[in-house]
């Protein structure tokens, strides 16, 4: 049955599918840009981030619904701890993501890159606790 709620994590994950998803994808890839020339990884990227920033802001504004949808009054401290972790998790995902894209030096990329990678699965599997 489709119903709000429905339609809510939907969005949600798509939103995240597209955020996560893409920087699994843009590993997978970066290997072969390189092999195109120096600049395709940085135009791959630039075009990557049109899609994967909206991506994260559908999941951040779903996610936020959803905290709304949520009485929170009502989950144990377990629920309440890895929601905190899932939170804490999106927000290095997304700064580590933006220090990535705005940094010129390759050791802060690859770093930052990684740790946003990283926080993002993180996150992602913080979530699929809270739904069990």
């Amino acid at each position: 049955m489709v119903d709000v709620d429905s339609i809510r994590i939907f969005l949600h994950l798509l939103g995240v599918t597209g955020w996560i998803g893409g920087q699994i994808l843009m590993v997978g890839l970066l290997p072969l840009l390189r092999s195109l020339g120096p600049d395709a990884p940085r135009l791959a990227a630039a075009r990557f981030a049109r899609v994967a920033w909206p991506c994260f802001g559908l999941a951040i504004a779903t996610g936020l619904w959803s905290l709304w949808a949520v009485d929170l009054a009502e989950r144990d401290t377990t629920y309440l701890r890895a929601l905190l972790v899932k939170l804490l998790l999106v927000g290095l995902s997304g700064a580590a993501a933006a220090i990535h894209s705005a940094t010129k030096s390759p050791a802060l990329r690859g770093a930052t890159g990684a740790l946003g990678g990283l926080a993002a699965l993180g996150a992602l599997f913080a979530g699929a606790v809270l739904v069990t």
